[in-house]
Parts: C-alpha cells; sequence; structure tokens
C-alpha cells in the first residue's frame, strides 16, 4: 500500500491499493461507521419516454458509509450507503465497493486510535516474509511468515523405509530440503530462512545451500516435527533477533508475556468486563484484542462498547495491539475470550 496523503487532525488518510495483501491490511483498518472514498462501477438503471429501460454501468467517483466489511482471504468488500457521488446515483442507497490494486481511496474515521496508525504504518512498509523449515530424518515441512499469520508452503517426506535405511532416505529428504528453500528464495526473496530441528540435523541441511542463501541462515532447535513447533522456533532466543521487527513474532511474544503475567497472578486480566474495568481504572498498559473478536462484535452490531474501550485506552497513553487469530498465539488469545490486558499495575 502507498500512502500518498493523511491529515489525522481532519481524520482523513488518501492511499493507493497496490498489493494483494492490502486487501487484510484494510480489514482490520476498516470499521463501522468510517467514510470511504473512490473510484468503483455501479449499474444504474435509465428510463425512456416510450417507458422501456436499460441497465447501463458507470464508472463514478462515490462515498459510502461503511456498514459492512467482509474479507475473504482473496478480496475486500466494503458496503454502506452512498452519502456523495453524480446525481444520477441516489443518497442513501446502498453500494459495495471491491478494492482493487492500482486504484485510490480515501478513508475518513472519527478518530485515528493508535492501533489504526500502526496498522497503517505495517501496510505501507515493504512486506518482509521469513522463510521457516522444521524437520528431522523422516519429515518436514515449509512454511513462510505473512502479515496475517503462517503460511503452509510445503510438506516433504524421507523414504518410509525400514528403520536401518533412514540414514539414506534422510540424505535424499535433505537434498531436497535444500532444493526448495532455494526455489522459494528465488520466489519469495525472504529476509531471512530458519532452519530448525532436533539434535543437529540442521547443521547437516546448512551444509548443502548455497552460499548465498547461508547468509540468510538462522539456526534453531525444535522438540519436534508438528506444526505447533513452528511457535516454539519464533519463541527461540536464537530466532528473536531475526524475528524482531516481524509481526508474527511480536504478536507471539506479546501472547506469550500475557499468558506468563496471568500464570504467576501478576499483572495482567483478561475477559471484557476485566478489562473494562481496569481501564476504567487507568491500568491497562497493552491491550490486546483479537480479529475474531472485533469482527464476531461488528457483525453482532455490539463493537461500540468495544470501540468506546479502545478509544479511553487510546487516551491513556496505552498500547493496543490487534492480534490476528490466522497463527496459534491468536488463538491462544481467542481462549481467554478475545481481549484481555497487561497492566500498570495489580488491580
Amino acid at each position: 500500500m502507498k500512502l500518498l496523503f493523511s491529515d489525522f487532525k481532519k481524520n482523513i488518510v488518501s492511499f493507493l491499493v497496490t498489493s494483494p495483501e492490502d486487501a487484510w491490511h484494510l480489514s482490520q483498518l476498516i470499521d463501522e461507521g468510517d467514510h470511504i472514498r473512490g473510484k468503483t462501477s455501479r449499474k444504474i438503471t435509465l428510463g425512456s419516454a416510450d417507458s422501456k429501460t436499460t441497465h447501463v454501468t458507470r464508472t463514478a467517483v462515490l462515498e459510502i458509509v461503511v456498514e459492512h466489511v467482509d474479507y475473504t482471504g482473496a478480496e475486500l468488500r466494503v458496503s454502506g450507503k452512498i452519502i456523495d457521488g453524480p446525481d444520477d446515483m441516489p443518497r442513501g442507497s446502498y453500494h459495495t465497493f471491491q478494492l482493487e490494486q492500482h486504484q485510490e481511496y480515501t478513508i475518513t474515521k472519527e478518530a485515528w486510535l493508535s492501533h489504526h496508525k500502526s496498522q497503517l504504518k505495517e501496510a505501507t512498509k515493504a512486506s518482509e516474509s521469513i522463510l521457516i523449515c522444521i524437520f528431522d530424518r523422516d519429515e518436514a515441512f515449509i512454511a513462510r511468515t505473512r502479515q496475517w499469520g503462517i503460511e503452509l508452503l510445503i510438506t516433504l517426506k524421507g523414504d518410509p523405509q525400514k528403520k536401518e535405511l533412514r540414514a539414506r532416505s534422510s540424505g535424499s529428504l535433505y537434498a531436497d530440503i535444500a532444493k526448495q528453500l532455494a526455489a522459494y528464495n528465488d520466489r519469495l526473496h525472504p529476509q531471512f530462512i530458519i532452519l530448525a530441528s532436533p539434535a543437529f540435523y540442521k547443521d547437516e541441511v546448512a551444509d548443502l545451500v548455497s552460499a548465498d542463501l547461508k547468509k540468510k541462515l538462522v539456526i534453531a532447535t525444535c522438540g519436534s516435527v508438528q506444526e505447533n513447533a513452528l511457535q516454539e522456533v519464533l519463541q527461540r532466543p536464537e530466532t528473536q533477533a531475526a524475528l524482531q521487527n516481524n509481526r508474527v513474532a511480536v504478536e507471539t511474544a506479546l501472547v506469550e508475556k500475557l499468558l506468563a503475567a496471568i500464570g504467576k497472578n501478576s499483572a495482567a486480566t483478561y475477559g471484557f468486563t476485566h478489562v473494562k474495568s481496569a481501564a476504567d481504572a487507568g491500568a491497562v498498559a497493552e491491550l490486546l484484542i483479537t480479529t475474531f473478536f472485533i469482527k464476531d462484535r461488528q457483525q453482532r452490531k455490539t463493537f461500540d462498547t468495544v470501540h468506546s474501550l479502545m478509544k479511553l485506552v487510546d487516551s491513556m497513553h496505552g498500547n493496543i495491539h490487534v492480534i490476528s487469530t490466522e497463527h496459534e498465539a491468536g488463538k491462544k488469545l481467542q481462549g481467554l475470550g478475545g481481549i484481555a490486558a497487561l497492566l500498570r499495575y495489580k488491580i
């Protein structure tokens, strides 16, 4: 996404959609009640003197008040009532924007809170993914970090023959891993490539990759070759330096910090009622809220109270973190009700 104009005093931001990933960012950024303006196509009905009607598609600049945001993973559709546009497109009628690449749009909010600004910053900076390969002697999988979570790219299996033949099969598997990492590096241009395995297997694969890939490697240890090992790897100290600016890693670290505080009966709380009480007391330092919780409240038309809570935390200089439920840490937070807080002091 390319930022074209911003005036937070007037609560206006204009931008150009530049990549498919922008759809996810905008699905988190656009709220019910926002105004969105942009060029769009709309069918209109034309009448004639002989009572015949025709339907034509017109391209026009429209502005709507958002009532519904629908993100499918492939596209973003934003619906609401028209409040500005050509005279032949009646005010108050409904229209749906399908936000498209290479199109300019303007969003006007009642207020741009800190988490909105953070999301906008994430959307407009260059996206740098990280490849993660977890393997042992018999199987492997390769995933990459995305802005909204972790995407599994491929699963590889060694030769499932008898145990005494595993040394030979692992050699073939390791060569396959090196080949796949080279191919994904050429296609995705990751910032880092994390190799993780139990024992010393990772060193054997590291010896098979090219010198260029070696410069990107981060070597880590994991206890198993399961998808939940991704969370273990993201929390390993040897990967933290590489992942410190990665959204998934940051969100994972926040949730783990919250869980540790809850486990110690320290300065943390969860559930909407308890978090609201803490916010009313000015005690919320870090508000954690899941994407699922927000969208669920919006669909149930009960988001107003959540939005008020977020504005209160923002006004008291608390940090707001919207956590994706597309990765394991977000699912853990959702298991606590979808909303929690790290506090300035225990209450």
